[in-house]
């Protein structure tokens, strides 16, 4: 999968035509930002997301990871259906 969004805004602004014709970058298209955002938008099991508030008061998602260990090598893994941080020992 590309690193970049489907919709170049940069390109899309350096090649722009006039704005009286719709040229970038002063008329964005609703359609590209939805495009972008769905491209943006990763998909996973809704027990591993919340919602919190985000800039300027948005609402926001956030993947639910458990909270890094602080010493040793681990790995993040599944035990028992749960997300848990696996010490390599154990692996």
């Amino acid at each position: 999968m590309s690193k970049n969004p489907p919709i170049s805004f940069e390109v899309l602004a350096k090649s722009a035509n006039s704005a009286k014709s719709g040229g970038y970058p002063y008329t964005l298209k609703g359609r590209d930002l939805d495009q972008n955002f769905v491209f943006a938008t990763i998909q996973v099991d809704d027990s591993l997301v919340t919602t919190t508030t985000g800039p300027g008061g948005h609402t926001a998602r956030k993947l639910k990871i458990p909270a890094v260990p602080v010493g040793g090598t681990y790995v993040l893994g599944a035990v028992g259906g749960t997300l848990t941080w696996i010490a390599t020992e154990e692996c």
